[in-house]
Order: structure tokens, then C-alpha cells, then sequence
């Protein structure tokens, strides 16, 4: 009895599947299938972030001497380019840029790096720029040999001994 009612289920599940698809298959619009395709085919065109240089050395600084630098850009893709959101490792590194401004494929950009000129010997920063592209994020770096100000005392270990 429990097959019975099992195979008579079955067959009312699978007769009912394919009556909703003959009724979705009609249901199909031509011009929304067009107004699709449109729309996908513009989904294609993918903007791509080119910049003259990724990483930038301000060489020996004085601690507390602030530096900037500009990251030029262009987009190389076929879309428009929109940049979301630029963060910096630390505060000591504020990114400016071209926020929701869409730039067009073949158009450039700057974006400004401000560095406060602080830390202690090899100081290495990263910037994240967020934006539209295929892989959604670019890395910049900064970096720079911080050295104490004049006068500054240097903190030199001393061997035991």
C-alpha cells in the first residue's frame, strides 16, 4: 500500500513539473529577452585600473616631516571606472581620490597620498583602492627611511659584557 501511494505521488510531482514549465516557457517576453541580452552584453564591459607606478620611495625623511606623492591612473577597459573607497594601513596615510566620480575608459586620474612623515627606520605603507574592476581592489605602497630629528636622541643597544 506505502508503494502505491509512493508511485502515485511520484507521478503527480512529475506531471506537475512539467505543466509549469510549458506555462513558464509561455510566459516569455521577445523584447524583455532583448532588453536582457542589452544589459548583459553592457555587464561585459569591465573598466581596468592602470596605474604609472604602484609603489612610490620618499628615500630618507626626517621623522615628522610630511611627504605626498600622486598615483596616476588610467582606465584601460572598456567601462566606466568608479573608485568606492581608498584605505591606508594606518593614520599616519590619507588617500585622496576621485570618490563615486565615474571616469570613462581612455580617461585618467590622480589619486593623492599624504604621508604625516612619522615611525622609525624602514616604514613601509599600503593603500587599498577599492573600485569597479575585475578584481575589485588595487594595492599602492609608500615607503620611506624615517630618521630622528636633529637633536633626537637614537636609541642604541648595548652589549652585555
Amino acid at each position: 500500500m506505502k508503494k502505491v501511494i509512493y508511485v502515485v505521488a511520484m507521478g503527480a510531482l512529475l506531471i506537475g513539473t512539467v505543466a509549469c514549465k510549458d506555462k513558464a516557457s509561455a510566459k516569455i517576453v521577445g523584447e524583455n529577452v532583448e532588453t536582457a541580452s542589452v544589459r548583459d552584453e553592457g555587464a561585459k564591459k569591465v573598466p581596468v585600473m592602470q596605474f604609472d607606478k604602484t609603489e612610490h620611495d620618499f628615500g630618507t625623511i626626517e621623522n615628522g616631516t610630511p611627504q605626498q606623492t600622486i598615483f596616476k591612473f588610467t582606465n584601460a577597459g572598456d567601462g566606466p571606472l568608479i573608485i568606492t573607497d581608498a584605505k591606508s594601513s594606518c593614520g599616519c596615510t590619507v588617500p585622496e581620490y576621485p570618490k563615486n566620480t565615474p571616469i570613462a575608459p581612455g580617461d585618467s586620474g590622480e589619486l593623492l597620498v599624504k604621508f604625516n612623515g612619522s615611525g622609525q627606520n624602514q616604514v613601509t605603507k599600503t593603500i587599498t583602492v577599492t573600485a569597479n574592476t575585475a578584481k575589485g581592489s588595487e594595492l599602492l605602497r609608500i615607503k620611506a627611511f624615517v630618521t630622528p630629528k636633529d637633536g633626537a636622541a637614537i636609541s642604541v643597544p648595548m652589549k652585555k659584557g
